[in-house]
């Protein structure tokens, strides 16, 4: 009797804690999926490392194709922090596949407006939204490594035979039979082979445990890609056969995986249960042979696997698109799809990404640009807002202004150039070579028309050789197949290319000794010159003032430079 109250204790014990970690995971779920409600519309609130960004760009590593957003782009158009602003993703494929996204403009219209369909799909049904960003926060993160470190990592560890585990687990059976005929024999023989495996186990275990990370991610892409096409999502009927494709394809590699990891994707567990089943695997080395055929099926179907990322990857990009257009509309900013056709670029109230107050400027040409105006006046900012509507229209089928319209391009820019002190070049060289790589695109036969946008054309080098050989290259950036938007602070220029460029300016006003911008972009050129009115506001000496003011007025009326 007292044994049966005993364990009757102990069952009820386990059941207890059983019933808590069920009851705690259903709270936590519940407080994920509220949260998932209360964060549509508003801004992300995630944080950022450094070692983060060289694990997010580990899909478009992989994914390399011409027509794709260089380093020098990326970085000109402060690409990592648009990215931030408008990443909501939860898991890694859905985040290294933004990330890819944005880096890819779109050379079909189809495609871009499949997409929106997707987009506004999730922004109209926010049920189906949310149920697919819980099967996400399933599917995970890496953590600091890509996904395809973790692939490649798989790679290293080859093909492992089962033979070993295979004969000792069939040693067993005698040894079982013999306890039906000589007891201690057969319990030593048993024990025999149990302490062998757990001795073994030990050290096999060590060896793989980096892998089953892997794999973990691996198991719950394929659990998740199951769940995601049971959603039946009616805009994305191609998603759901790719989906269910890669499924089937896989299904053999998953067969026993709980052995493997549990359902949070680590090997061990802390529950009654997972205890029991560490036991099992111990003795029997259960999840050693799973591992072995795990690894031996996946090294089979890496493109399999690779769709499916790419695949879920996409989904949750439609997903992070749809809360970050939400986001605008919550903050009153506006948004369109864009018009991609025509030869001609027109944007009415563009705006940048960036800005939490932006001051709206439109544009209209069939042809380049020339900006002219002072320093902080708003030339580079407003170059990187056409760069970057253009880029939004062709990989997320939306601008931030009123309306745009203009065809598919190939973009490219020059802009925040510096010496490169590691290959020990200076800055001209550093920017006559991101001058040449846009020369060089033009040439492709085929190939899309060249955006492209220039700051400051060949600022390293002296005015009479600056002047010269930047109106060559500006004239090299015309014509057909390609237009260029640049800034410049040589007014020279704006008469030279007259007939090539329109020219439009930003000026600045000073007022009870301040200087105001009203980064409103204007027709013409600038005709203002308030460098050294400037340095009087800064407060430099008055004589300093006077020779500067002088020797300018001399060299404009002469055109000889004197030194007072």
């Amino acid at each position: 009797m007292e044994y049966i109250i005993f364990w009757g204790a102990m069952g009820l014990f386990v059941l207890v804690l059983m019933g808590q970690g069920v009851l705690a995971d259903s709270r936590e779920k519940k407080r994920f999926e509220r949260k998932l409600y209360e964060s549509y519309g508003k801004r992300p609130d995630k944080e950022y490392k450094v070692e983060r960004f060289v694990r997010i760009s580990g899909y478009y590593e992989h994914h390399r194709e011409p027509g794709q957003i260089d380093d020098i782009t990326w970085d000109d158009l402060s690409m990592d922090q648009v990215f931030m602003r408008l990443n909501y993703t939860i898991s890694s494929s859905g985040e290294e596949v933004l990330y890819h996204m944005l880096r890819t403009p779109v050379r079909s219209q189809e495609e871009l407006a499949y997409f929106d369909r997707v987009v506004t799909y999730f922004m109209e049904h926010p049920k189906q939204r949310v149920a697919f960003q819980k099967l996400m926060r399933s599917l995970g993160s890496t953590g600091k490594f890509s996904l395809y470190d973790y692939l490649e990592y798989l790679h290293t560890l080859g093909e492992r035979s089962n033979a070993r585990d295979t004969l000792v687990n069939l040693l067993y059976f005698p040894a079982i039979l013999l306890l039906f005929f000589k007891l201690p024999v057969g319990l030593s023989a048993i024990a025999v082979l149990m302490v062998y495996n757990i001795v073994t186990y030990m050290g096999i275990k060590r060896e793989i445990e980096p892998y089953v990370t892997s794999l973990a991610y691996i198991a719950r892409l394929l659990s998740e890609a199951q769940a995601a096409a049971d959603l039946q999502i009616p805009v994305c009927e191609r998603e759901n056969q790719q989906l269910l494709r890669g499924k089937k394809t896989l299904n053999k590699s998953q067969r026993g995986a709980f052995w493997v990891f549990s359902k949070t994707g680590t090997s061990t567990g802390g529950s009654p249960a997972d205890v029991l089943l560490d036991y099992v695997r111990m003795a029997f080395h259960v999840d050693l042979i799973i591992f072995n055929r795990m690894l031996r099926e996946i090294g089979r179907h890496g493109e399999e696997i690779d769709q499916l990322i790419t695949t879920l990857g996409y989904l949750e990009s439609a997903v992070s698109i749809a809360m970050y257009r939400a986001s605008l509309d919550a903050e009153g900013l506006t948004w369109c799809r864009p018009d991609l056709q025509g030869n001609t670029l027109s944007a009415e109230q563009l705006y940048h990404p960036l800005i939490d107050q932006p001051v709206k400027n439109s544009i209209f040409t069939h042809r380049g640009v020339l900006l002219t105006g002072s320093n902080a006046s708003g030339k580079s900012t407003f170059l990187k807002t056409v760069a970057l509507g253009a880029l939004m229209a062709q990989t997320l089928h939306m601008v931030l202004a009123d309306s745009y319209r203009a065809p598919l391009y190939r973009i490219y820019s020059s802009m925040s150039l510096r010496d490169d002190l590691e290959g020990g070049e200076s800055y001209y060289i550093v920017e006559i070579k991101s001058l040449k790589r846009i020369l060089d695109a033009r040439r492709e036969e085929g190939a899309r028309p060249i955006l492209c946008f220039v700051d400051e054309v060949l600022r390293g080098t002296n005015t009479v050789e600056r002047i010269a050989a930047a109106t060559q290259i500006l004239v090299s950036l015309t014509g057909e197949g390609i237009q260029c938007f640049a800034a410049t602070h040589d007014i020279e220029l704006t008469d030279l290319l007259a007939d090539l460029y329109d020219n439009y300016h930003f000026e600045e006003e000073i007022r009870e000794g301040d200087i105001l911008f009203n980064y409103t972009l204007r027709e013409g050129r600038a005709n203002s010159r308030n460098a050294i009115r400037l340095l009087e506001i800064m407060g430099y000496d008055p004589s300093i003032i006077q020779k500067a003011q002088t020797q300018a007025e001399g060299f404009l009326r002469q055109g000889i430079w004197k030194l007072s």
